[in-house]
């Protein structure tokens, strides 16, 4: 081969083949010695520059040092050093002798060093700038959708060993999730809710070729939303469980009428919502008033009530009357009575009380209170609502079922029904009077009605 040489034992130096004497010649031994060792040993002949064939080692050098000096390179006794190029291994010895049976003493050759095939990667692959042999540097790919986890490169070493480890490719890129547009949906008359729909979002993942897992968070398409704004989410996770995350708004607008006021001493009944499109609102009035005007009005897509806001007018109580029957009667379920009775007008307490009385009108007003006042004795007697004269025979009837004494001053506080709840024969103030009516003669909805209009008379 051309790449190596043949190499025998190193022999002794030169000199030790040369032992006895010439032939023929006498000089320096006597015949004792002669006699002694007859062996004949010819002297080798360093003559020859050429004695071994010259070295030639591939891929690496060989550096010479002859017995007779100078460029003599395979002359007989010279010793080789040997050594290889960058990439590759010498693989015999180091140094070598060229010998008397004109070989080399031993084989070496330079054996250029490889690592070993690298293995593949899971989703990704490698390209390499020469095999498997030193220096070779192989670059890491990965295939779309995964990135390198590890190193990007790894080279070979002279040792035959690859830098670095082996790198992975991991699925690092979330999937790709679009949702639909925002959207906004008018509720039907009447209605405080609507239907909407909408189409799944659009995903897509380059690591997976099977559809990511969709997740949502929300009311499903197809689904009622009440008025107000809706925030749809959806989350997407690929098979090593990247998120992707997308959300839209549903808003859902009601259109709406401007709140009704209830009419003073009167009260609204509406339909759905009460101002939303397509809401009927029906106007009622308390005990002793009457609605003049339309009795509903309608919220229409102009956001603006159809018709014009009726009033509730106190009734117009008949006082010619001849009997107090006929009288209660007018009051039945719909107002309360405060009658009051005092012996002259000039009673103190009658003056005190009376003062207090028309403080107090407006919140008598808006607990339907009417007051009855019996004034005098006969035959001056006087009885009045306001300055509307009651007569004679009405003031003896009131005074006879309700046993209302003409001696002292004394009021009694009827209910709706016409019953005798409370009696006084001392001024109250309106603060002792209201408290009164509101814990024990208003009904729930009465006391509702009662604290929004409760600011009315300041």
């Amino acid at each position: 081969m051309s790449n190596f040489f043949l190499l025998i034992p190193v022999l002794m130096h030169a000199e030790t083949f040369a032992f006895g004497r010439n032939e023929g010649s006498g000089e320096g031994y006597g015949d004792a010695e002669a006699g002694a060792d007859n062996h004949y040993s010819p002297r080798l002949d360093y003559s020859s520059q050429r004695w071994c064939h010259t070295l030639s080692l591939r891929n690496g050098q060989a550096s010479c040092r002859s017995p007779r000096g100078g460029h003599h390179q395979s002359a007989l006794g010279t010793w080789c050093q040997l050594s290889c190029d960058s990439g590759s291994q010498l693989v015999g010895p180091s140094a070598v002798q060229c010998l008397p049976s004109r070989r080399w003493s031993r084989l070496a050759y330079c054996r250029q060093i490889r690592c070993h095939v690298l293995p593949a990667i899971y989703y990704g692959t490698f390209s390499c700038s020469d095999g498997v042999f030193v220096d070779s540097r192989c670059d890491y790919t990965c295939n779309p959708g995964y990135e390198i986890e590890g190193d990007r490169s790894r080279t070979c070493l002279e040792n035959g060993k690859w830098s670095g480890t082996e790198p992975s490719c991991g699925d690092h890129e979330p999937p790709k999730i679009t949702c639909p547009r925002s959207r906004v949906k008018l509720a039907a008359p009447g209605q405080l809710s609507a239907r909407v729909s909408w189409d799944p979002p659009i995903v897509k993942d380059t690591a997976d070729t099977a559809l990511p897992d969709v997740t949502l968070t929300g009311p499903e398409s197809g689904s009622d939303f009440k008025e107000g704004i809706h925030v749809i989410r959806y989350k997407a996770y690929d098979q090593a469980r990247n998120k992707a995350a997308c959300k839209f708004i549903v808003r859902v607008e009601v259109r709406r009428c401007p709140a009704l006021k209830p009419p003073l001493h009167g009260y609204l009944k509406c339909s759905s919502d009460g101002n939303n499109y397509g809401a009927v609102c029906e106007y009622f009035c308390e005990g002793g008033y009457e609605r003049r005007g339309v009795a509903t009005r309608v919220c229409q897509f102009s956001r603006s009530w159809a018709g014009v806001a009726p009033v509730c007018v106190m009734l117009e109580i008949n006082t010619n009357v001849r009997t107090a029957a006929a009288l209660l009667d007018q009051f039945y379920e719909k107002r309360r009575l405060l009658i009051l009775s005092t012996p002259s007008t000039g009673d103190q307490y009658y003056k005190l009380q009376n003062i207090m009385l028309q403080k107090a009108g407006c919140g008598l007003d808006l607990r339907q209170v009417t007051v009855i006042e019996l004034l005098g004795l006969p035959p001056r007697e006087v009885g009045r609502i306001k300055d509307r004269h009651l007569d004679p025979h009405v003031i003896e009837g009131l005074r006879q079922a309700y046993r209302i004494t003409r001696s002292y001053f004394s009021m009694v506080l009827l209910d709706r029904y016409g019953n005798d709840h409370e009696r006084f024969i001392t001024p109250t103030t309106p603060e002792e009077l209201f408290s009164l009516i509101d814990a024990y003669m208003l009904d729930e909805e009465e006391r509702e009605r009662l604290e929004k209009h409760r600011d009315y008379c300041d």
